[in-house]
């Protein structure tokens, strides 16, 4: 995965940064009927959406699955964990 070169001047406090300098960004995500708020970084946003455009998939779709395989651990990871993972595995 590239790292973006693009700056985000829509958001007034990021202007002029890179998104892989940005933090986390918070979004609510629709799972099994229900929101479920998810933070991610940039470029794993970026990277997910890709990835669920490849599938085919909308985004909620994809979130869903990877849920759906992330709480059959015994030990199940957070959410943005289990999407990092699966984002690292994929490559």
């Amino acid at each position: 995965m590239e790292a973006a070169e693009t700056s985000c001047p829509e958001i007034p406090a990021f202007a002029g940064m890179t998104e892989e300098a940005m933090g986390p960004i918070k979004r609510s995500i629709m799972i099994a009927g229900h929101a479920t708020s998810i933070s991610l970084e940039p470029a794993f946003w970026a990277a997910l959406r890709e990835a669920a455009s490849a599938e085919g998939l909308p985004l909620n779709a994809l979130v869903a699955r990877i849920d759906a395989a992330r709480i059959e651990a015994p030990d199940p990871p957070n959410l943005a964990s289990a999407i990092r993972v699966w984002l690292f595995e994929r490559r």
